[in-house]
């Protein structure tokens, strides 16, 4: 409860950070007398971010006020279950008469047999995409392809598509240009119990070029992944946010801060200085590799080309078509792309 329990001057950023580490979506909101002010969730984070907030901003303006609480001695363990299946909160906090936290009740402790996972079961496809060289993993790479490439006990591929099957996703399409022969070796090997199928690229057409053998294929939104990439959130509510909100595509983006560790000179048109700012610090919502979209962007994608999914995004604008972005948190995202990302996920990222 001590680590759920924060206080109001907390900023997104460290909320964010918190949620990741607990594996949680919900924070509650106390004073230093431990009086319960109001909870937070993922979804309170991330309309703030969408709608300008900074991640140095502090959580006092968005966080819920008014919760859903429980008196301490006021309630049967049949108040908790109704609470949690009609509101579908992800915790409900307990309270004295005089207003003090004392206890929390967690969805997964009520409704899911004591387990955190509360990912709504979705079946939707999924495309992988694999055919790249992986050239900044080399030697690597050179050995293996890119999607084969270990992280712990298995290949990074596998462990992105068990991120899919824990929400009910059955329906694999993976795209394979290099080395793709030992990549159908593998899961000929494996035979795992979902469906995989392979898209061949003759030649190399770019992050999105390869989609357009897909067309056709899908009647429903679908998600696409790049290979090198692991996001830890709830796939479930990607999915939700992307149909709510009517986007074409959503795009999940990574929060990252970046801190320039020099003055950065500001001048005017004629060379003259007006101002240097000292060490500036800046936040960015940067593009992770990991989509949902809908069937009709595939018609976007011109045959026999090489496009990327920057293009397919500038085609969807330009058309007046909706792209969403789906904030996450800089520690719910792992890019084994390179050599020290690599390294990082190793040492950070578990199941």
């Amino acid at each position: 409860m001590k680590d759920i329990a924060v206080q109001p001057g907390m900023t997104i950023r460290q909320a964010m950070k918190r949620m990741s580490q607990l594996g949680e979506k919900c924070l509650v909101i106390v004073d230093e007398k431990n009086t319960l002010l109001g909870t937070l969730s993922d979804g309170d984070l991330r309309k703030a971010i969408l709608n300008g907030s900074e991640m140095n901003d502090s959580i006092q303006q968005i966080y819920q006020s008014n919760p859903t609480v429980l008196i301490d001695g006021e309630y049967e363990k049949e108040d908790i279950k109704k609470i949690f299946t009609q509101q579908r909160f992800d915790l409900i906090p307990v309270v004295n008469n005089r207003g003090e936290l004392i206890d929390i009740f967690l969805w997964g402790e009520i409704l899911n047999n004591g387990k955190k996972d509360q990912k709504a079961k979705i079946n939707v496809p999924v495309v992988i995409m694999a055919g790249g060289k992986g050239t900044r993993m080399e030697p690597f790479t050179k050995v293996l392809p890119k999607p084969l490439i270990p992280i712990h006990e298995k290949p990074i591929i596998e462990h992105i598509i068990e991120r899919f099957t824990e929400i009910g996703c059955s329906d694999f399409y993976v795209t394979v240009n290099y080395k793709g022969k030992i990549l159908k070796a593998y899961f000929e090997e494996l035979q795992p119990e979902y469906d995989v199928s392979f898209v061949d690229e003759n030649e190399p057409l770019g992050t999105a070029g390869s989609l357009q053998y897909l067309k056709g294929k899908f009647d429903k939104p679908f998600f696409v992944s790049n290979c090198d990439i692991l996001v830890k959130t709830d796939y479930s509510e990607v999915a939700n946010f992307h149909l709510k909100g009517k986007y074409s595509i959503t795009i999940v983006g990574s929060m990252i801060h970046h801190t320039v560790p020099y003055g950065v000179c500001e001048i005017k048109n004629d060379g003259e200085l007006v101002g240097i700012a000292e060490k500036p610090e800046y936040d960015y919502l940067i593009n992770t590799g990991f989509y949902m979209m809908n069937p009709e962007v595939l018609d976007l994608i011109p045959d026999d080309s090489h496009t990327d999914m920057t293009s397919v995004i500038e085609m969807l604008k330009n058309n007046k078509q909706k792209v969403g972005v789906f904030p996450i948190s800089k520690d719910s995202w792992y890019d084994v792309g390179e050599w020290s990302q690599y390294a990082h996920t190793l040492e950070k990222y578990g199941d």
